[in-house]
């Protein structure tokens, strides 16, 4: 830490027109370094990552310092900064196939971006493009050189993107949400890649991400911004034990565990403020639990938090104001700070030192209301909702323009197995291509299945006339993953709410008394059923979407991806309104997700699909905490934790590659091409798994479970 900085940020602000995105920005970067930087959607974390290398539109206006090694970055000519990008400091984008040319070989983009720094023939790139698609785990690299973006799967793209990155050794690598549209096991692939890459270079990391599991494994030192400032900044294991911001202590308190306890989230009220209606006192004083009338008038500054001695001499009353110390001890120069122990640790508000001296749990600050008491009759007693047994869906590859022709046939669903009671929550989980989705479109078409079986509500789907499937689809609603784009932007949510009860033929006045009541029940105001669904944020949209879906007093409430594009303290607020949701209304959820967190806390069974078929399932306790087939193991160690120490002390499982191609009808075990039990299992019993398709046993559907 003694080290001169590698890149000083100073005072940095970025403006486009009259909306500040960016506020005074201060970070410091040291060689090969890990600074994390997190935030809600809005906080200035991308733009101050895009600023550093004049990568913002025409429209910002940028002004502060970014000096790296002494050099000052901003106000640099287009060709002076294009020098340095790529070759200085590279960047990883969030969306690698927006970033890849698309008409473009990965090779030739590769090979491109080394000979714009290097004085190298094409052949020699070419050779070092192979060696750097190598080094990130992309399988035959060089025939991979001659693919097209296209071609590759999101995270054999995102690894390319990386190795572009790194093409020329750079000093410091931006790596802007890398891992968000990723599944879990294929981030921990690219965070491992991001591990050997900065290793290799020996490069200094700025990794963006909304994710605390990815920064507490990830990062040395933390940033925390909003409304587009640094409100706290630590080492990572301080930050994480110790916050001293109400917000950053507020943000760990929403993310839900894998290895927490179930129970009611901690969602930060409200929502950031809109850029341009800042006040004149802390930005995040309207949400704020601890909040005191001096928060109003001043936006307090980013200054080193009191040590033990300082919190101690406060508590025994030695007269002195806790923020006078504070402020005398940053007079006193960086030595003293450093001297201390206090200069690592900065916080932007006036109530820190009370949390230096309380330490409080993320709910003792934030009022939690209680959940409801969830129904406790016994399992066998509760009515079947849903059972589905041997589901199979397979759909045509055509081949032509005029004259269509079947070539083969992609087995999307290939034996799925659901049991799901009154009162429970059913989680499906699986990597992208496992077939959640095509599962759930089977389930609401209310038709006879290709294969197998499909019981909703003690009725065969196969035997539904058409009038009974209509009757039926009122017990059946569905929350969709993107809220914005499931509302009709026309229409106000009054109308939008009303429109499944127009389905079912409710009386009007039925639908008038029904909306204020659904608006309330989902945490929202009836005044505002005339708004349209832009006048929204996420949350709010999103709970929107769940009322609609109440409208009709459904029995079973199919939930795909509900949170995963939502800010982790509004993903907290509608987590909490599901489960209080559940136990006022005795509804059934089947909840589709990826992030086994989420699993965790809402569900009390889960079903784990991999290539179309059922490979484990149970009670989360049996499935999470003790999981028997090898790929439930590894998904669940692909998992981060918002721990630091937890983190570091876990060990893990990296499955190679992706999954195979549901084109193919695969002999045995579909998972043994990535299985790490099957690769260390001896020659006589790994022809079991190579000639013999598993089946369900005792909730597991493994030859050696």
């Amino acid at each position: 830490m003694n080290a001169a900085p590698l890149l000083e940020v100073s005072d940095l602000a970025v403006d486009f027109g009259a909306q500040p995105a960016v506020r005074g920005v201060d970070l410091t970067l040291r060689r090969g370094e890990t600074l994390g930087i997190v935030g809600e959607s809005g906080s200035g974390k991308s733009v101050t990552a895009l600023a550093v290398l004049g990568l913002l539109p025409g429209a910002a206006r940028v002004s502060g310092s970014v000096r790296l090694e002494g050099r000052e970055l901003v106000g640099l000519r287009g060709r002076e900064l294009a020098g340095l990008r790529g070759d200085k400091v590279a960047m990883v984008f969030q969306d690698p196939l927006s970033a890849f040319t698309p008409v473009y070989r990965i090779g030739d983009q590769i090979v491109e971006a080394i000979r714009v720094h290097r004085t190298v023939d094409r052949a020699a790139a070419r050779s070092r493009a192979a060696d750097l698609l190598d080094l990130v785990g992309i399988p035959d690299p060089r025939r991979a050189l001659d693919s097209f973006p296209h071609e590759f799967s999101g995270g054999m793209r995102q690894r390319a993107m990386i190795a572009m990155a790194i093409a020329n050794d750079p000093d410091i690598l931006l790596a802007d949400e890398p891992t968000t549209a990723l599944d879990v096991t294929i981030q921990a692939q690219v965070l491992e890649v991001l591990r050997t890459a900065q290793r290799e270079t020996g490069a200094a990391l700025v990794l963006v991400s909304h994710d605390l599991g990815v920064i507490a494994g990830m990062a040395d030192r933390v940033a925390v911004m909003y409304a587009g400032r640094v409100v706290e900044t630590a080492p990572v294991d301080e930050l994480f034990a110790h916050p001293r911001h109400p917000y950053t202590l507020g943000l760990i308190g929403a993310v839900p565990r894998l290895d927490g306890a179930r129970g009611a989230l901690v969602p930060i009220p409200g929502h950031p403020p809109a850029p341009g209606t800042l006040g004149g006192g802390c930005p995040f004083a309207d949400r704020c639990p601890l909040v005191e009338d001096r928060c109003r008038t001043e936006e307090p500054a980013l200054l080193p938090v009191a040590d033990a001695a300082d919190v101690a001499a406060v508590a025994a009353g030695s007269g002195r104001d806790s923020r006078d110390s504070r402020d005398s001890r940053d007079g006193a120069g960086d030595g003293a700070a450093d001297e201390t122990g206090a200069g690592d640790h900065l916080s932007a508000c006036l109530r820190s030192d009370f949390l230096a001296a309380t330490r409080p749990a993320p709910h003792e600050v934030y009022p939690v209301p209680p959940l409801p008491v969830p129904d406790l009759t016994p399992r066998e007693q509760r009515e079947p909702v849903l059972t589905v047994t041997g589901l199979t869906k397979t759909f045509p590859v055509l081949k032509g323009t005029v004259f269509k022709r079947r070539i083969g046939s992609v087995h999307a669903v290939d034996g799925v197995e659901l049991d799901l009671r009154r009162g429970e929550t059913l989680g499906l989980v699986g990597e992208s291509g496992s077939g959640k989705s095509t599962t759930l479109f089977e389930l609401l078409g209310l038709a006879a299945p290709e294969a197998g079986r499909i019981e909703l509500l003690g009725r065969d789907t196969a035997t539904l006339s058409q009038a009974d499937a209509h009757r039926l689809r009122g017990e059946v609603q569905i929350v969709f993953q993107d809220p914005m784009a499931s509302l009709d932007p026309r229409q106000p949510v009054g109308d939008i709410i009303a429109e499944p009860l127009l389905a079912q033929r409710a009386p009007r006045e039925l639908i008038a008394r029904r909306i204020p009541e659904l608006l309330l029940q989902v945490g929202l105001d009836p005044a505002h059923a005339t708004r349209y669904p832009h006048q929204f944020s996420g949350g709010q949209r999103q709970r929107i979407s769940i009322a609609r879906a109440l409208a009709v007093s459904p029995k079973l409430l199919v939930l795909d991806e509900p949170v995963s594009a939502l800010d982790v303290s509004v993903q907290a607020g509608v987590l909490n309104l599901l489960q209080q949701l559940k136990a006022e209304l005795g509804l059934a959820y089947l909840f589709v997700s990826h992030d086994l967190s989420v699993i965790r806390h809402l569900c009390d069974r889960v079903s784990v699909m991999y290539l179309g078929r059922t490979v484990e399932q149970g009670t989360v306790t049996e499935v999470l905490d003790h999981p028997r087939h090898p790929y439930t193991r590894a998904l669940r160690s692909a998992v981060p934790l918002p721990d630091p120490a937890a983190e570091r002390a876990r060990s893990r499982t990296l499955l190679p590659g992706d999954p195979p191609s549901p084109t193919e009808r695969h002999t045995g075990c579909a998972f043994r091409t990535r299985c790490p039990l099957y690769a260390e299992l001896p020659a006589e019993k790994r022809p079991v798994c190579e000639l013999e398709t598993p089946q369900l046993t005792a909730g597991v559907a493994c030859h050696h479970a």
